[in-house]
């Protein structure tokens, strides 16, 4: 039998693949919460479908699972402060939305004002994988506000932006 490979084995490997970052904030009982994540990806056009994947545990994980909705960011090299509070790296003494401007589009979800990009869905499966629950939602609303803009990028565990 294969030996399996332990998590670290894993992350190596994974620090070679580029992706860009997002903020995925759920709402619920009049609670918000957000998260900064990578995992996540566009997985059919008809329907509009997305998933992402969340840790099991946190705050959003359970607004998420709970609320049956989420909101997706996608950011720009600008913020990558938010990017950096949202996964709890900087500010952490703080509310993550405080001084954060947001915006509704239909399920009310919180969308981060200024982000290149917005995706508001209503979960239709999720599933749980080890210590991650994978939500697979149906975009309800779409919206690109590039202008311009380059996305934020993550690779081997720095932020980066496109070269020019």
């Amino acid at each position: 039998m294969k030996e399996e490979i332990n998590p670290e084995q894993l992350k190596e490997a994974m620090r070679a693949w580029i992706t860009g970052v997002v903020i995925v904030t759920g709402c619920h009982d009049g609670y918000i919460h957000g998260m900064t994540a990578n995992s996540f990806n566009s997985i059919a056009l008809s329907p509009p479908t997305i998933l992402v994947a969340l840790r099991q545990h946190t705050r959003t994980q359970h607004l998420v699972q709970h609320g049956g909705i989420f909101g997706v960011s996608i950011l720009s090299t600008e913020q990558v402060d938010l990017a950096k509070r949202f996964a709890g790296q900087i500010d952490t003494e703080i509310s993550r939305f405080k001084g954060v401007e947001t915006f509704n589009m239909i399920t009310g979800a919180p969308m981060i004002k200024d982000g290149i990009a917005f995706l508001d869905c209503k979960v239709v499966q999720s599933f749980d994988v080890g210590k991650t629950t994978v939500f697979v939602g149906e975009v309800l609303a779409a919206q690109n506000n590039r202008d311009g803009q380059a996305p934020l990028l993550y690779f081997n565990r720095q932020w980066r932006k496109l070269a020019k």
